[in-house]
């Protein structure tokens, strides 16, 4: 028995290692909640915990039923199976894939006044991935671009831990990060990368203007090819014993230092 509903059925069982994007798998609250916002995906069903009582799941499953999306209330070990953890918070959904977008079409579709582009060369941890996200959209980050090879995908995890914020932010996928950049500064953008041997503190760098921010991978940094296409390289000051910062980490103090001085530029001129 699958609980009275035939499609549970139709879902292979999973050990918590299998890649959750295998599925499309989205789990937690926010999560599901964003992506049935965002519409960018198609819902094929959502799973809920027939223990579990609250006002944001009752929402959900409000808006899934009046979309047609197949509701069905299940245990809480069935849910903790398909979601492949136990951080579902009682709701697991099976959509399509997320869809990439196009470099172009992410550049043109500019948030604000200048231009913000955060390029990842090689971001491997899918929790540094789906945090650098959250912050991304928070600063009001045109888009993210991402290596196809090596590095992490917009999975179930990164869009649980962007708290949804990944169904939101365009995600563009290249072969080349080294030609990507030279791609954008054909569009007028300046590169921005942070190295830790940047000749440049991270706030000495003037972000009134079209630039993208590039981060390297975890304890790797900037690829040497990378490094050289960059227009600027800045550093974090580190002022106590370990050498550098998580990638998220610094993502979040860079990000926020240009969204400073963009709004600091505008009440001046206001």
């Amino acid at each position: 028995m699958c609980s009275g509903w035939i499609c549970l059925s139709l879902v292979p069982a999973r050990s918590p290692t299998c890649k959750l994007d295998d599925v499309n798998i989205l789990y937690g609250i926010n999560t599901v909640t964003e992506a049935l916002k965002a519409r960018g995906r198609a819902f094929t069903w959502i799973a809920v915990a027939k223990e579990r009582k609250d006002i944001r799941l009752q929402r959900v499953i409000d808006e899934c039923r009046k979309m047609g999306v197949p509701v069905r209330f299940v245990s809480r070990m069935e849910l903790d199976e398909l979601a492949g953890n136990v951080a579902h918070q009682g709701l697991v959904a099976a959509t399509s894939a997320k869809q990439y977008s196009d470099l172009d079409d992410l550049v043109a579709a500019r948030r604000g006044e200048h231009s913000l582009v955060v390029v990842l060369d090689g971001v491997e941890d899918p929790h540094n991935l789906g945090a650098i996200m959250r912050t991304a959209d928070a600063a009001g980050a045109d888009g993210v671009i991402i290596p196809e090879r090596r590095s992490a995908a917009v999975t179930g995890t990164v869009a649980k831990v962007s708290a949804g914020a990944s169904e939101h932010l365009p995600v563009a996928k290249v072969t080349n990060v080294s030609r990507t950049l030279e791609e954008l500064k054909e569009k007028e953008l300046w590169i921005v990368g942070l190295d830790e041997r940047g000749p440049q503190t991270y706030d000495q760098v003037d972000y009134k203007m079209h630039c993208a921010v590039v981060l390297g991978a975890e304890g790797k940094g900037l690829h040497d090819l990378v490094r050289r296409h960059c227009d600027f390289l800045v550093s974090i000051p580190m002022l106590g014993q370990v050498p550098s910062l998580n990638v998220s980490v610094a993502a979040g103090i860079v990000l926020y230092e240009v969204v400073r001085q963009r709004r600091l530029g505008a009440s001046k001129q206001s």
